[in-house]
């Protein structure tokens, strides 16, 4: 859960999201050293009035500075793509999911049970409860078990959405007429808020997304009082 004036991520509850926070952070050095070394190079030519002509012109400068930053550039590429291959693998999910945006809320079908779906809408902010938050709680979240592969299938019914949670490392566009697919491991128990991240007309702000990942015994109890319910 993001907090006021947070600067950084937040915490990753996946693998994928662990991984991407250490490419954040390997990129982030990469970017300081160099943002250092220039200004530090700024200030050397703007202070001194010494020049060497040598270095004005130097065929081994030009070769450095035209071989290092390609080195830079392969040294931020292979983690990116190994992360890039690794988010689009789907193997053996445990559990698979369809989410469907609709005008403002998401739906949700688990497919692996028969009868087991229900429609998640925004909690008006005069019916909160104590501790809930504002603009993010759901009447109903989805429920999954951690430490399980889970597959979301999401689509839309009328106009572009956008199924994102960040502490999990997910986001992928709801396109109608179009399924697209994503995998995460909720890695610890919690409830993990997301939003629509595609602007979808007046109440985008209004269909937010809550996932709650609790130990497989507790899931199968969820599921088969869902299940009687339904």
């Amino acid at each position: 859960m993001a907090h006021p004036t947070q600067l950084g991520f937040q915490d990753a509850a996946s693998p994928v999201m662990e991984e991407l926070l250490h490419f954040h952070d390997h990129a982030l050095m990469i970017v300081l050293l160099i943002s250092t070394l220039v200004l530090y190079i700024i200030i050397a030519m703007v202070s001194t009035k010494l020049t060497n002509k040598y270095i004005l012109d130097s065929q081994e400068i030009e070769i450095v500075w035209t071989i290092l930053p390609a080195v830079i550039l392969v040294l931020i590429a292979l983690p990116s793509l190994r992360i890039l291959y690794l988010m689009d693998e789907i193997n053996d999910p445990h559990l698979t999911i369809k989410a469907m945006g609709h005008q403002w809320y998401w739906s949700y079908e688990y497919t692996d049970y028969e009868n087991l779906g229900f429609d998640s809408y925004m909690v008006p902010t005069q019916d909160l409860a104590p501790g809930q938050f504002r603009l993010l709680e759901t009447d109903h979240r989805m429920v999954v078990p951690m430490e399980s592969p889970v597959r979301v299938l999401v689509s839309a019914e009328d106009v572009l959405h956008s199924w994102a949670v960040p502490s999990l490392g997910i986001k992928m566009d709801a396109v109608p007429g179009r399924l697209n697919q994503t995998a995460f491991i909720a890695s610890r128990p919690g409830v993990f808020y997301g939003q629509c991240s595609e602007i979808c007309g007046a109440n985008h702000s209004f269909m937010p997304i809550v996932v709650e990942a609790v130990p497989l015994e507790h899931f199968e109890n969820w599921s088969s009082l869902m299940l009687e319910d339904a």
